[in-house]
């Protein structure tokens, strides 16, 4: 064997043996951000979109501060995707079913074309709910940042996390991980098309928000304290 292949099989090998700890290390950290989270994780809505009387007064007595609807993209200026609008449905639901006083909606308002606020906080109205009792963070860019800016900008100490299961995990951990108090409420209503490759990409998020926790990584944006105790008027924007 020649000195140079000799140094190929010496890199080939150092590549697989990195290649295998990557993956390791990443199987490793979806397992703690799963498991860390499971316990949280109390009721799922699915399939007729309810949730009796009964879960909705456990998830009262949690006390909690508010309702967290996490952005999940939009169709149009008017329309939420499917996702959404099922994350949506869920917490107008436990809304009115007392599980806390307020509404968080959290999604990208980062262009003028791409506005999840104004569609969701829009779809809240049109369902009944009092326009003072919606809050919007305009800046939730990312869950990391929706689950930061809810304790920093409106000084959530509990939330009823709203979202899909296969999201609550990492919301729920990067939540508990900031210091709040949080449940989660899964809002699957149907198998969504490209699942699998949505699977994909939210193991390679849970490695990089378990880095952004442990970091304590500041969100994109900051901003003036809305406290979610007030009127959530101040934050619609125009």
């Amino acid at each position: 064997m020649t000195k140079k292949r000799k140094i190929l099989r010496i890199v080939a090998c150092i590549i697989l043996i990195l290649a295998i700890v990557c993956l390791a290390t990443g199987l490793i950290i979806n397992h703690i951000v799963k498991s860390t989270a499971e316990e949280k994780l109390l009721y799922e809505i699915t399939g007729t979109n309810t949730i009796d009387d009964k879960a909705a007064e456990n998830l009262k007595q949690l006390q909690a501060d508010c309702i967290l609807i996490l952005g999940a993209g939009i169709i149009d200026e008017n329309t939420p995707t499917p996702m959404l609008k099922d994350r949506l449905d869920a917490g107008i639901q436990l809304y009115k079913k007392g599980a806390a006083p307020k509404l968080l909606l959290t999604g990208d308002n980062g262009q003028k074309e791409h506005n999840e606020i104004h569609v969701m906080l829009n779809y809240a109205i049109d369902a009944g709910v009092p326009e003072e009792d919606i809050f919007c963070d305009h800046a939730g860019f990312s869950t990391y940042d929706s689950m930061y800016r809810a304790s920093s900008i409106f000084n959530v100490k509990k939330a009823i996390v709203v979202t899909q299961k296969y999201h609550q995990y990492r919301a729920l951990y990067i939540g508990e991980k900031l210091g709040l108090e949080v449940w989660g409420v899964s809002s699957d209503q149907e198998t969504y098309v490209g699942q699998l490759y949505r699977d994909f990409r939210e193991l390679l998020a849970r490695i990089k928000d378990f880095g952004k926790v442990y970091i304590k990584a500041e969100p994109a944006l900051g901003g003036e304290a809305i406290p979610i105790s007030g009127s959530g008027l101040i934050s619609h924007g125009e």
